[in-house]
């Protein structure tokens, strides 16, 4: 990628860097904070913050794609190429997942159940999301062609994102396939071996939806026509997302009730565009800052934690929830959590800024131990 391109795609990363903040505060305080504090506003919207970072990655995982997508469609590769490549890349996220549960069971061993390996993960589901997106792009490529291909792809992925968020509601309550056995029905809708669908899980339904409308609004944005419009287009995005939370929050007031069960907060369709319409105002913001604002003249935090998101997800964890957590668990006040919250910070920041650096220079640094060079 040229530094054109890496400098335009910089509220890529600078979003990617904003769920990173937002995963650290819902994860330290809900590690730390003692049971009273927990019951505190601050604790409330602590949480309510905390419904972004998944939404933000799976959302970004999507625009990611069709970026990786278009690429390789424009050097004339076969569709059937496209897509091994494309799937295979989100078969290695989805082995990740696999892994960190392997981890983490490790680590807390003596008291973890066998069960937490079969526990659904945003890794797993984004490396799902990929593998899902992969399909459909073969398919829509293999049909059509020039910009026609375009065209059928933003349809098939908003199409596909509106239908996850349709079928979510009946997969979690009248339509659950309880026949299936728990580890696969939870890939449907979170039931995990606990009986019910837990919110607190990442199923297919709805989370992979995020990374639908994300894949849609990444093919938009790689057009000719938008790039020659970018601002303007960046702008329409934000209005679109205001609109999109104006009728969420309009089709949520309605008296009919379309589902048997409605779940405003875990299944609801008005639910999910609302958060899409906030994710495109997020986009805007973020194109903005990145274009005109700090971002382009100092030091970004965000960016640079955004450029190691994986990593710093992985690390975190431990750190906050595992055996080496820095703070004692469900103990703290708000204003020591928060002094934790600023350690987690640093530390990954620095941890990020080391993995960036350091990328790529493994054979040089292995050259430069075995013969240092020397002090003149």
């Amino acid at each position: 990628m040229t530094a054109a391109n890496s400098s335009r795609l910089a509220y890529i990363d600078w979003m990617r860097g904003l769920a990173c903040v937002l995963m650290f505060q819902t994860h330290c305080y809900d590690s730390w904070l003692s049971p009273g504090a927990r019951h505190s506003k601050f604790f409330m919207y602590s949480q309510l913050g905390g419904t972004f970072p998944a939404p933000l990655f799976l959302f970004l995982a999507g625009i990611s794609f069709a970026l990786v997508t278009d690429k390789l469609w424009w050097k004339n590769l076969p569709a059937a190429e496209v897509a091994r490549t494309t799937i295979r890349r989100g078969a290695e996220i989805f082995a990740f997942g696999l892994l960190f549960r392997l981890q983490e069971y490790l680590i807390a061993w003596g008291w973890a159940p066998l069960s937490d390996l079969l526990r659904v993960d945003v890794l797993n589901t984004i490396g799902l999301s990929m593998m899902l997106m992969g399909v459909l792009c073969w398919c829509a490529l293999s049909l059509h062609r020039g910009a026609q291909a375009r065209l059928a792809l933003v349809l098939a992925a908003a199409g596909t994102a509106l239908l996850i968020s349709l079928v979510t509601p009946p997969l979690w309550t009248t339509w659950r396939p309880d026949w299936l056995p728990w580890p696969l029905e939870s890939y449907i809708n979170g039931v995990h071996n606990l009986g019910a669908p837990q919110p607190w899980l990442f199923p297919i339904f709805p989370w992979t939806a995020f990374a639908f409308a994300g894949l849609a609004v990444g093919f938009i944005l790689q057009s000719q026509w938008a790039r020659k419009r970018e601002a303007s287009i960046f702008f329409l995005a934000g209005t679109l997302g205001l609109a999109l939370i104006a009728v969420a929050r309009w089709f949520d007031t309605r008296p009919q009730r379309f589902y048997a069960v409605y779940d405003y907060w875990h299944t609801s369709p008005s639910f999910f565009w609302l958060r899409v319409g906030m994710l495109l105002v997020i986009l805007t913001a973020s194109y903005a800052w990145c274009r005109w604002g700090v971002a382009q003249w100092s030091f970004s935090p965000l960016i640079q934690l955004g450029q190691a998101s994986l990593l710093v997800y992985w690390v975190h964890l431990e750190f906050v929830y595992g055996r080496a957590s820095i703070l004692a668990k469900h103990n703290q006040s708000i204003r020591i959590a928060s002094l934790g919250l600023l350690t987690i910070f640093l530390a990954m920041l620095l941890l990020a800024f080391l993995r960036t650096r350091m990328k790529g220079r493994g054979v040089e640094m292995l050259a430069w131990f075995r013969s240092p060079a020397r002090a003149h």
